[in-house]
């Protein structure tokens, strides 16, 4: 009995001792990369919007000052594929003062704009065909997914280095990775400034300047777990 139960015993710390493995030393570090990038596109968001107290009516309105947007567009140098109606409403709404229902007809159309340089001409001829709303003007890089990959291979490379600087002091040195995590948040920048100007120009003949492209950042971020030697 007694043999038994060393035996037993025994089995038991060896079983233990297999469940415990040491881990290995590592260290995790964040890392960041950062490409700055002049824009060579935008993405712009216009609406045409029509208020009345008349259903049908407002809704013609609307549509009558759409297809002016419209037919300017593809008068236009852009694309036709870059062009795209994206929302159409007529939507209901109470007066409680005059306790009757108004109404608002909105068509939203999309642009891509490849040529920066007839920004201004085109948003102009947008206004003067009747648009009233701008929602967005989003500035973008035709070459985004090669500027994204150099962002991240910087990010990783100062990773490595933030490592690097922190074992050197303890004599140790930085093997491989054994986890890599992307923490990157996708961030498109609006416009430094942006301004619609109606009146006329102070001197006709230069050419138009109403917004400041400025720079995307490209931005990576990365967190790794580097096993050390």
């Amino acid at each position: 009995m007694k043999k038994t139960f060393i035996i037993l015993f025994s089995m038991a710390m060896a079983h233990a001792e297999a469940q415990y493995i040491k881990p290995d030393p590592q260290i995790s570090v964040s890392g960041e990369g950062k490409v700055k990038v002049t824009p060579d596109q935008a993405f712009i968001s216009i609406s045409v919007e029509t208020k009345g107290n008349n259903a049908t009516d407002v809704k013609k309105q609307n549509d009558a000052t759409v297809e002016k947007v419209v037919q300017y567009l593809k008068r236009s140098k852009l694309q036709q594929s870059d062009i795209q109606t994206k929302r159409i409403s007529l939507n209901p709404q109470y007066d409680y003062d005059k306790k009757k229902y108004n109404y608002n007809a909105t068509q939203t159309i999309e642009i891509l704009l490849r040529d920066l340089t007839y920004y201004d001409t085109l948003m102009e001829g947008l206004v003067d065909t009747g648009i009233n709303r701008i929602n967005t003007v989003e500035f973008k890089s035709s070459k985004i997914e090669k500027h994204e990959s150099e962002a991240r291979k910087l990010a990783m490379q100062d990773a490595k280095q933030k490592a690097q600087d922190y074992v050197s002091v303890i004599g140790q040195s930085v093997g491989k990775a054994l986890s890599i995590s992307d923490n990157t948040q996708v961030y498109h920048p609006q416009p430094v400034m942006y301004e619609m100007a109606m009146g006329k120009a102070a001197d006709a003949a230069a050419p138009r300047e109403t917004i400041a492209i400025g720079e995307i950042n490209i931005t990576a971020n990365v967190s790794v777990s580097f096993l050390l030697e």
